[in-house]
C-alpha cells in the first residue's frame, strides 16, 4: 500500500506530513470564531475546518463571507476546510433548506477563501454534482463524506462508501463511524486499508468515541490521510488535543516509516 497524501494547489499538506492534522473551529459568533482561530492557528495544524453549522449567522450569506475572510486572515496561511454537517450525520440544526446550503457552498467556493469543502455523499445526487462542479471550477478539493454516529456498518458497506465517493467525483473520500467495541474499530481499519489499495484518491477514516480514539493516532498506518484533533473545542466525540496527537504520531512513526507502508 502506498499512502496517498492530500495535495492542495499542487503541494502536499503540511509540507508532506502524513497524516495531515485538521483542527475544527466551532464558535457560534464572529467574535468567538476569530478568538478561536487565533488560538488554534498558533498550534499550526495542517488544516483548519470551519464547521459552519455551529455558526449562529449561517442564514446570512454576507455574514458568513465576512467571517470566512476573517478566518482566512487569522489562519496565517493554514488551508481552510469548509463544512456544513447535516443533523442526520451529527451536525447542528440550521435554518436553511438544502437548496440554500448548496447556494452557500457556491458563494464560499467563489470567494476563493477556502481550499477544501466537505459535502455529504448522501445528499441529493443533483446537489452533490452541483457542489462538485462549483468546487472544481475554483480548484477547491471536494471531500465527499459519510458519518454514522450510531454504529459501525460491515466492512463491505464501508468499502462501498469509499468507492461511492470516488465514483461521484470526490477528490478525497471520508468515512466516520461509531464503534460499540474494539471489533468495530478493526472493521473500520480493515475497510480503510482495503479501499486504500483499490482507489486512486486519498481516504480519511476514523472510529469515533472512546473505543475509536486509537484510530486518530494510527489510522494513517492503514491509509487514512488525515486525522482530526482539538485545537480548542471538539466537533466530534473522541477527538484529542493537537499536542497529544502529534506526540503519538511521532512515537508511532519512529517505529513505522510511512513511506514503507
Amino acid at each position: 500500500m502506498h499512502p496517498k497524501a492530500i495535495e492542495l494547489r499542487g503541494r502536499a499538506t503540511g509540507n508532506g506530513r502524513f497524516p495531515a492534522i485538521c483542527a475544527p473551529l466551532v464558535g457560534r459568533t464572529r467574535e468567538r470564531l476569530l478568538a478561536e482561530v487565533a488560538v488554534v492557528a498558533a498550534k499550526r495544524p495542517d488544516i483548519l475546518e470551519w464547521r459552519v453549522d455551529f455558526f449562529d449567522g449561517i442564514g446570512d450569506t454576507a455574514q458568513v463571507m465576512d467571517v470566512l475572510a476573517g478566518i482566512k486572515q487569522a489562519a496565517r496561511g493554514i488551508p481552510i476546510l469548509f463544512t456544513r454537517r447535516s443533523m442526520r450525520e451529527g451536525g447542528e440544526r440550521i435554518a436553511l433548506s438544502e437548496g440554500e446550503v448548496v447556494a452557500l457552498y457556491g458563494a464560499v467556493c467563489a470567494s476563493g477563501d477556502v481550499d477544501l469543502v466537505d459535502f455529504e455523499m448522501g445528499n441529493l445526487p443533483t446537489d452533490v454534482l452541483a457542489v462538485r462542479e462549483m468546487s472544481r471550477a475554483r480548484d477547491i478539493k471536494l471531500i465527499l463524506s459519510f458519518h454514522d454516529f450510531q454504529r459501525t456498518p460491515p466492512a463491505e458497506a464501508l468499502e462501498q462508501r469509499f468507492a461511492q465517493a470516488a465514483s461521484l467525483g470526490a477528490d478525497i473520500a471520508k468515512v466516520a463511524v461509531m464503534p460499540q467495541g474494539m471489533d468495530d474499530v478493526l472493521t473500520l481499519l480493515s475497510a480503510t486499508v482495503r479501499a486504500s489499495k483499490e482507489l486512486d484518491i486519498p481516504l480519511v477514516s476514523m472510529s469515533m468515541g472512546r473505543f475509536g480514539a486509537v484510530t486518530r493516532m494510527c489510522g494513517w498506518a492503514f491509509g487514512s490521510a488525515m486525522t482530526f484533533a482539538v485545537g480548542e473545542a471538539s466537533s466530534a466525540p473522541g477527538q484529542m488535543a493537537i499536542e497529544d496527537v502529534e506526540a503519538a504520531l511521532a512515537l508511532l512513526q519512529k517505529a513505522i516509516r510511512p513511506q514503507d507502508l
